[in-house]
């Protein structure tokens, strides 16, 4: 089982791009194998939580590989930014890292 967050756009999207590819290959080779497509927010503990219990129901919760693309960046100068700025770019960028 592999995971790829970040998966909507960039490197994350060219990575899902490759295993849609080898998921097709599979197939034709007559090989059964799962993919599952989730829509999640990493940002936010409830959509991560809902994100691992759809790895437990339909991998045995076995997960092989994370791939931890998603991220946010500031735009603008630091010292335009708030606090829910920094709080959201924090939860994407850390701590979805370490609760995944």
């Amino acid at each position: 089982m592999a995971q790829v967050t970040g998966g909507s756009k960039g490197i994350g999207h060219a990575v899902v791009e490759e295993l849609q590819e080898s998921h097709r290959l599979w197939a034709e080779k007559g090989l059964d194998v799962t993919v599952t497509v989730s829509v999640c927010d990493v940002s936010v503990p409830s959509d991560r939580e809902k994100l691992m219990d759809t790895v437990k129901a339909t991998f045995d919760g076995k997960l092989d590989i994370l791939m931890n693309n998603a991220g946010q960046v500031f735009f603008k100068a630091a010292a335009e930014c708030t606090a829910e700025d920094y709080s959201h770019v924090m939860a994407t960028n850390l701590e979805s890292s370490f609760h995944l």
